[in-house]
């Protein structure tokens, strides 16, 4: 393997740079969102017009329940940019109320200050910032995304589904690749071989997920990546099964009404299938309970 070469930069103003503007860091990060480090993120739109209010910066998106309204700021965090972030993630969360909501800053310029009056709102707004640095390197420009502060553990009152666009499976083959979405095939195949009803794999353009025919509510929610996919069930007892999970080597994140969200990659449902199938036939049971 050959050495890594140290190479020298130097640091770009972007707000005293004249060809790099604050559209051309929207433009950017419109096209690829998970450079600015949350993930594999959507792009959902750009200046998006709030009514009397002025434009959201970005609006991005998990491609399950949560979006994040992003306002962008070339240079040092002022007063104005935290109150402008802060009104458009509350509007944005009061107009869609199915989603989970997070306000983003990205700036330049991260101040103590605006670190410390985020700190005295902790617990109430769920909210991210990130310093951006712009590093030149030879006739390059690299953007380096550090989030300095985290605070998105709120509780979730909504329980409104989000709804979407629907698409066919030809779509989701295409965005994560045939591999990824034969794990949502062994998952329809677990649930028809646990449950007393027929169930289908329908698909969305943000997620998909396993429903009964004519039941619009997801028995399994199914979000898809390009490596992996989550899939989301409803048991008894959650806690109970996460240790479970976890000694199998699975990611699991418990949610709200006693769901667990599994990420699983295409070798790991091979190997684990038969517990698999027992999560799923304990989570068509904890259904039948409670319908």
């Amino acid at each position: 393997m050959a050495l890594l070469q140290f190479v020298r930069h130097e640091v770009v103003s972007l707000k005293r740079h004249p060809e790099f503007s604050e559209k051309w860091l929207q433009d950017t990060i419109a096209t690829d969102p998970s450079i600015i480090g949350l993930g594999e993120l959507e792009f959902i739109d750009r200046e998006r017009i709030l009514d009397r209010s002025g434009r959201l910066d970005l609006l991005l998106s998990d491609g399950d329940s949560t979006r994040y309204e992003v306002e962008l700021m070339l240079g040092q965090t002022d007063p104005s940019h935290i109150i402008r972030c802060i009104e458009y993630w509350d509007l944005e969360r009061r107009r869609y109320p199915a989603y989970e909501h997070v306000a983003v800053l990205i700036a330049e310029d991260i101040t103590s200050r605006f670190l410390n009056i985020i700190n005295l709102m902790a617990g109430n707004i769920p909210m991210i910032a990130i310093q951006l640095s712009a590093l030149k390197i030879g006739d390059q420009l690299v953007l380096n995304f550090i989030t300095v502060m985290n605070q998105t553990s709120l509780r979730r009152d909504d329980e409104v589904e989000a709804i979407s666009t629907e698409v066919d499976r030809a779509y989701w083959d295409t965005r994560v690749g045939q591999p990824i979405m034969k794990i949502a095939d062994g998952l329809l195949e677990l649930v028809n071989q646990s449950g007393k009803r027929k169930c289908f794999l329908k698909y969305l353009k943000g997620h998909s997920g396993i429903s009964e025919e004519g039941d619009w509510r997801n028995l399994i929610g199914i979000l898809p990546k390009r490596a992996y996919l989550h899939f989301r069930v409803r048991v008894q007892e959650p806690e109970s099964w996460i240790p479970r999970i976890e000694e199998l080597g699975l990611n699991v994140v418990k949610q709200r009404q006693n769901r667990l969200r599994v990420t699983v990659n295409p070798q790991q449902f091979q190997q684990h299938r038969v517990f698999l199938s027992e999560l799923v036939a304990a989570t068509i049971a904890d259904d039948e309970v409670e319908t």
